[in-house]
């Protein structure tokens, strides 16, 4: 089985133990998250909703992330992925969500946020955790990491 489908599996039993859901806010991958999320069977009882917002204006206008932040740090920052998930559980009501934002490639890199940098976020109730990665690989390699780097932190969520 895809090692994707196996960790959203594992992520649909956590929350039906939990009886929690989830919700995620994306960009580079998407709807990717939403995707693998929604491959296993039953998930509508624990997935809320997925925002898959692209561009800047709709980060702003769908989760609530301050416009002045693209100007300050940057779409791929720990500050707009915090906004994003804290956006997603607001709008959605969910206890736990994800946010990812970044740098897919091929183009669109820079010598700070080079190709395959991500910005992760996840949040638990009132508590917010990020991570800054760099996935090697192409376009699509950059979004698979990205996926899976997001499934397994939302399982680690609630166990603390």
């Amino acid at each position: 089985m895809d090692p994707i489908t196996v960790l959203s599996s594992s992520l649909g039993e956590h929350l039906q133990q939990l009886n929690a859901q989830v919700t995620t806010a994306e960009s580079c991958t998407g709807g990717g998250i939403a995707e693998a999320i929604t491959r296993v069977a039953g998930s509508s009882a624990w997935f809320e909703a997925g925002y898959v917002t692209y561009s800047n204006s709709q980060k702003t206008r769908q989760l609530g992330v301050p416009a002045q932040l693209f100007e300050q740090v940057g779409a791929v920052s720990r500050e707009v992925v915090e906004a994003m998930v804290r956006g997603a559980q607001a709008g959605s009501g969910a206890r736990f969500a994800v946010a990812v934002s970044g740098v897919a490639g091929p183009g669109g890199g820079s010598a700070e946020k080079p190709v395959g940098t991500v910005w992760l976020a996840w949040a638990d109730g009132d508590r917010v955790s990020s991570m800054r990665k760099h996935f090697a690989g192409d376009r699509e390699a950059v979004r698979r990491q990205t996926v899976i780097a997001a499934l397994d932190g939302l399982l680690q969520l609630g166990t603390e």
